[in-house]
């Protein structure tokens, strides 16, 4: 059974990414880990001589009263969608986020995460610096990202983005495996540059090993690659695009300001993004 970690801040947006999650842990016969961490106001103990513990145990406490009210409202979002068998534990960590996501990674031999993003500026800052993109630089684990904007729908089209090398088929692979969990077709983009160097007989031989598979290549000749994946995204009805990490600043360049608001309506759909 595969283990999801759940990275939550009982946000809107961690909500809304929460009903992926669950949607996620059905298509992979998985579990979630629910996480919420928290960092305690750092004070000098010098000024607090005598109630400095006094004042990080009422802080803590706040902390898991906190999370003990909000833990059943995400185990009714389940029971409203007839998930409430997948199962679920809970982990409350004081420290900070990154440091304790890739500390339960190791200990609960975590295989995905799933995590929100927002806003029409979430899709930049997931990959420039915020908590999501520091996650998706920092660990080995495939990371789907959900903006606030991407209700759950059935995922019947996987977007894929390759360079046809090595690294890239084998994640095509696992995105593969996902997809027939979902009865899902798999919808793989290159974009050939004026500075490409993959030759006819490598894709050919790509598809010819595909040929059985529920895979659709394309190969489309543009030196803009940002807005050649943005139309591919909206005329090949992508549900999930998955990518491979290698190019952070590809990511940053992809999903500008300038282009998240000329392109808002084809980013509302969720990335899985690849270690390499």
């Amino acid at each position: 059974m595969k283990k999801i970690l759940f990275p939550t801040d009982f946000s809107e947006v961690a909500d809304n990414a929460f009903v992926h999650a669950l949607e996620f842990a059905k298509i992979v016969n998985g579990e979630l880990v629910l996480l919420h961490t928290f960092e305690l106001p750092v004070y000098d103990n010098q000024f607090f001589p005598e109630n400095y513990n006094v004042l990080f145990d009422s802080l803590q406490l706040i902390e898991f009263d906190m999370f003990k009210e909000e833990i059943p409202k995400l185990h009714n979002i389940a029971t409203e969608r007839n998930l409430d068998h997948i199962r679920m534990s809970h982990r409350l960590m004081d420290g900070n986020l990154l440091h304790n996501i890739k500390k339960a990674i190791k200990e609960e031999k975590i295989d995905f995460i799933v995590m929100g993003t927002s806003g029409a500026t979430g899709w930049e800052a997931f990959f420039i610096g915020t908590n999501t993109g520091n996650v998706l630089t920092a660990v080995d684990v495939p990371v789907l990202s959900v903006p606030l904007e991407s209700k759950f729908k059935k995922i019947e089209t996987i977007g894929f983005t390759t360079r046809y090398r090595a690294k890239d088929k084998k994640a095509l692979k696992d995105v593969l495996k996902i997809a027939k969990k979902t009865n899902a077709q798999v919808k793989c983009l290159y974009v050939k540059t004026n500075n490409s160097d993959v030759s006819e007989a490598t894709i050919k031989q790509w598809e010819e090993e595909f040929a059985d598979e529920p895979i659709q290549f394309s190969v489309i000749p543009s030196d803009d690659i940002q807005d050649t994946i943005l139309d591919f995204i909206l005329f090949k009805d992508i549900d999930v695009l998955a990518m491979l990490t290698y190019k952070r600043n590809f990511f940053v360049e992809l999903l500008k300001p300038s282009l998240t608001q000329k392109f808002s309506n084809r980013l509302h759909i969720p990335i899985l993004a690849i270690h390499e």
